[in-house]
């Protein structure tokens, strides 16, 4: 498909547009965040808790006066930074994994990536976290490190099984014939015709990023205060839940938004590069 039919092919997804649009709105509110704040997240002003929405505090305050807007919107930033950093991780090991599995199909290299992977997968990224901060301590960084651990079996698996029906293609055995490494061919023609699949794998492991993010922060294993979060935002309004519902109502509604629009977009995205799909919606 030419650029210009994919575009409009974008344009008439809904799913695609919705989803961009929702995570435009998320990311944009944690990039305005670093420049302007309705108010500072750090400012305790106890005259001012737990007071509904109003024209001051257009989403009210939580129990420290603090101001639920500009919380949520700096809260953005620390998902979401988290978030893309634990993809970056998962991606950069996981996919050059997956292809020297594939290339080595059947040898030890291969029995050893996948049983490594199974091994990781065996322990969720909270019990991943729990290890972790055991050890050094709870933070953001520690929450990336988990969740980045947990990616990397995602992505090694996806791209090994992607490439492995790549490497019967004619075009695959017409470069092993032309004298090329296993090497040269993972990069010049195996990884290009799976870039597809790892973006749409990319935008669903970044909205699952952000849930655990907000799972860990709930547990207290994530970003410390006074770094807001959205998930220890939650956590703060368990016990004012009767007396300020706002306090957890808004940071829910922040999370799923930015993971439905996330998830709109990942199925959106999966559509555009599938002509199969394409076709049978029509």
């Amino acid at each position: 498909m030419s650029g210009g039919g994919l575009i409009r092919a974008a344009l008439t997804n809904r799913s695609l547009v919705v989803g961009l649009v929702l995570s435009l709105v998320f990311v944009g509110a944690a990039l305005i965040s670093f420049i302007w704040v309705p108010q500072d997240v750090t400012a305790l002003d106890i005259a001012n808790k737990i007071k509904p929405p109003s024209a001051a505090h257009p989403l009210g305050t939580d129990h420290f006066g603090r101001d639920i807007l500009s919380m949520i919107m700096v809260g953005a930033r620390t998902s979401i930074a988290v978030a893309v950093v634990a993809v970056v991780i998962g991606m950069g090991l996981g996919v050059p994994l997956g292809l020297a599995a594939a290339a080595r199909r059947g040898s030890l290299l291969d029995e050893v990536i996948m049983r490594g992977n199974d091994l990781v997968f065996a322990f969720p990224s909270l019990l991943i976290a729990i290890m972790i901060t055991a050890v050094f301590g709870p933070s953001a960084l520690n929450a990336i490190i988990a969740i980045g651990i947990f990616n990397i079996p995602v992505f090694a698996r996806l791209t090994r099984g992607a490439a492995l029906s790549l490497w019967t293609r004619d075009y695959v055995l017409a470069a092993r014939v032309a004298g090329k490494g296993a090497v040269r061919i993972s990069a010049e023609h195996i990884l290009p015709n799976v870039t597809n699949l790892l973006i749409v794998q990319g935008t669903i492991q970044f909205s699952l990023g952000i849930l655990a993010e907000a799972a860990l922060s709930y547990v207290g294993l994530g970003a410390q205060p006074p770094i807001p979060s959205w998930g220890r935002m939650l956590a703060d309004s368990q016990t004012m839940i009767s007396l300020a519902p706002h306090m957890a109502i808004f940071p829910g509604l922040a999370i799923l938004l930015t993971v439905l629009g996330l998830n709109l977009m990942g199925d959106g995205l999966r559509d555009l590069f599938d002509p199969r799909i394409r076709r049978d919606r029509r």
